[in-house]
């Protein structure tokens, strides 16, 4: 059995590792932390701005620029990346349409395009309904239902309405004793009867006839049905916002993709960074880690790179401004001369930079050549987009992951 190692365990890190395990591959994933997914409020997004709002988000893939990483993964690619996304993490984790952005809100009360999104959100998206009363949790921080409800009181729904929001504020208490409770204690807390049954009497005094209620995204962490059990309990439509990261629904994410990637077969090495991808004769041979006592060396056949860009450590820059890929060194496009622009809120060009790759994803030499003949990168690594700009960042993973899992399936039959 060919044997593929893939570096890293973000949504391209699993979605590749789960389709070459079913594939027929031995599978490693090497796993340094817990990926990236939790750094997102647990949506989908495929295109977002482009750079105004784009409505037809596969559209906009089909006719990114050259240059994009969604010129080189095209749209059958990525399509194929959401639909095996849908079906890994399941319909109680992802509803929505790849084909068309919805609209749901945010932490301060804007508007924000998604294509999947978790069930949970539904009910809050832009226009779904004209009475929303937005309830705090007092024990828990980061989240401002005063400053959400006017926000969304202030915008209009597609039709030109503004729908009716207020603002409210419940005490449960997930832990005795904390007056600061984190978000994955009201999580956890929220997985209970126990719990739920308290957050419904808390909501019962408040809620109107014909109001549809948010409240933050900590409505249960394991179950991921939490949400419709107390909607159901209190009888009205129920939807989460998401916090600030760590997201929970995030986690819920990250999750379900591991449990899926666990039963296809894909052996996880976790707590160990890799330090090492092993040469011979123009191709990776194994990738080497940095484990406890003395460095492990995992023999492959091939070897995906998936360490994500600068937030997640598969890029860094340092004081000098010299950027660098920090597994290989691999050569990077886009590099600027000045990475950092003084509009806070501008684009930033340091975020265009990363490895330039082929169809394959093999990642490219300053010639155009493949570096390695069975290397290949997906995700946050590719140069070419500003993802959380143009909310590109999933599509690009799972599109990049779908391609270099077809490509090894070829390279190694």
């Amino acid at each position: 059995m060919k044997r593929v190692v893939v570096v890293g365990a973000g949504m391209a890190g699993l979605v590749s590792a789960t389709a070459l395990a079913r594939a027929g591959f031995a599978v490693t994933c090497a796993q340094f932390g817990v990926g990236g997914i939790p750094l997102t409020p647990g949506v989908v997004d495929v295109y977002g701005y482009a750079p105004g709002l784009v409505a037809d988000p596969l559209g906009a893939v089909s006719a990114a620029p050259a240059g994009h990483p969604y010129a080189t993964i095209g749209r059958q690619a990525t399509t194929r990346g959401l639909d095996l996304l849908r079906e890994l993490a399941g319909s109680d984790m992802l509803a929505g349409d790849a084909a068309a952005n919805t609209y749901l809100p945010t932490a301060v009360g804007a508007w924000r395009p998604a294509c999947l999104y978790p069930p949970s959100m539904a009910a809050g998206r832009q226009g779904a309904s004209e009475h929303l009363v937005i309830v705090g949790l007092a024990r828990l921080k980061d989240f401002y239902p005063q400053l959400i409800a006017g926000n969304l009181a202030a915008s209009a729904s597609p039709d030109g309405q503004h729908p009716h929001v207020r603002a409210a504020s419940v005490d449960v208490v997930a832990r005795p004793g904390e007056a600061d409770s984190s978000g994955m204690a009201f999580a956890r807390f929220f997985d209970t009867d126990d719990g739920r049954r308290a957050l419904v009497n808390a909501l019962r005094p408040l809620v109107g006839e014909g109001e549809t209620v948010g409240l933050p995204a900590v409505l249960g962490l394991e179950d991921a049905t939490a949400w419709r059990k107390i909607q159901d309990a209190l009888g009205h439509p129920v939807f989460e916002i998401p916090l600030p990261p760590p997201s929970v629904p995030g986690w819920r994410l990250t999750q379900a993709l591991v449990r899926a990637a666990e039963n296809a077969g894909v052996r996880f090495m976790r707590g160990s960074r890799v330090v090492e991808v092993r040469q011979a004769g123009g191709r990776a041979t194994g990738v080497v880690l940095a484990s406890a006592g003395h460095p492990t060396l995992v023999a492959a056949d091939a070897v995906v790179l998936a360490t994500g860009g600068f937030e997640s450590g598969g890029l860094a820059i340092d004081s000098h401004h010299q950027v660098a890929e920090t597994v290989m060194g691999l050569p990077l496009a886009n590099v600027p001369d000045e990475p950092f622009t003084a509009d806070a809120f501008g684009p930033q060009p340091a975020f265009l930079a990363g490895v330039r790759v082929d169809e394959a994803m093999h990642p490219l030499d300053d010639n155009g050549a493949p570096v390695l003949g069975n290397l290949h990168a997906v995700g946050g690594l590719l140069a070419g987009s500003i993802r959380w700009d143009e909310k590109t960042g999933e599509g690009i993973a799972v599109g990049s992951a779908v391609a270099a899992a077809d490509a090894i399936g070829k390279e190694l039959a």
